[in-house]
């Protein structure tokens, strides 16, 4: 039998998308897109049915935060083939904006907007009147934080993200949850906007990320709303012991879960399809 992979290679539906897109970006493409979910989720249904008798295979998709790309998308229609939509909520601001800003902010800030182009809250509303089930959206949190240098402050102007003897853990202004805050810097939280950042009044460096605190306060938030939990960019980044912000978030939640689904009997592969019996 054919792997899925071959089976969707091999069927008639076609979508064209170029190789830098991450999104449809026009209603062709979102129709097409459409399509290729319920084509995946008929494919899934039927190789389980032949080989794990009905077991029940997840199709969950990444998802846009901005207007702009999610209103292009047909989210009712698409909810209809998902089991979850992961919000990646985290991005909001960075080193393409003018000013410094919150990237991962639960809601907009009237008095400083530059600070909030984005919001979650703004996100999951839109999701949710366009015909999303609540109960599907996983909110995304960054493990990592978007660094602003030479700022009076958020939502101000700033001269670039890194310099040469700061360039961040593993790119210029991009720093990773299990060393923040930098030393000197003092951890802030802006009610309004729902969001955490540090800053360094000698440096004038600030860094938007979430602290432990914030993923407390985004768990009660996104219960609020009944979504259906979190997910994190990316695990690595994250601190270790009591400092972990996965743990932090996972112990304010109920965990729920299913069996992982770990047999492979028509691939190619003989230490699969024996289930790594030396691994």
């Amino acid at each position: 039998m054919p792997s899925i992979f071959e089976t969707l290679y091999d069927s008639s539906l076609e979508v064209t998308l170029t190789h830098s897109q991450e999104y449809p970006s026009d209603s062709t493409q979102a129709a097409n897109f459409v399509l290729l979910l319920a084509e995946v989720r008929r494919q899934l249904d039927a190789y389980s049915a032949t080989n794990f008798g009905g077991y029940h295979l997840l199709l969950t998709i990444a998802s846009p935060a901005g207007p702009t790309n999610y209103n292009i998308l047909q989210l009712k229609a698409m909810d209809a083939y998902l089991d979850a939509w992961h919000l990646m909520a985290y991005d909001f601001a960075g080193s393409w904006d003018a000013n410094s800003g919150h990237q991962a902010n639960l809601s907009p800030n009237p008095s400083n907007p530059l600070s909030t182009p984005f919001s979650a809250n703004k996100a999951v509303t839109d999701y949710i009147a366009a015909g999303v089930t609540a109960s599907k959206i996983v909110l995304g949190m960054p493990l990592y934080g978007r660094a602003f240098q030479n700022t009076a402050g958020i939502g101000k102007p700033y001269t670039g993200v890194g310099t040469p003897d700061n360039v961040g853990s593993f790119e210029a202004g991009i720093w990773n949850f299990a060393v923040l805050p930098r030393a000197g810097a003092t951890e802030v939280y802006d009610s309004v906007s729902g969001a955490t950042y540090s800053y360094d009044a000698t440096t004038k460096e600030l860094i938007s990320y979430d602290t432990k605190n914030q993923g407390i306060r985004k768990t009660t938030w996104l219960k609020s709303k009944g979504l259906g939990g979190a997910m994190f960019w990316e695990t690595s980044n994250d601190k270790t012991g009591a400092g972990s912000l996965i743990a932090t978030v996972g112990g304010q939640m109920t965990l729920e879960g299913s069996a992982n689904l770990l047999r492979f009997p028509t691939s190619k592969y003989a230490n699969l399809v024996a289930g790594f019996p030396n691994e």
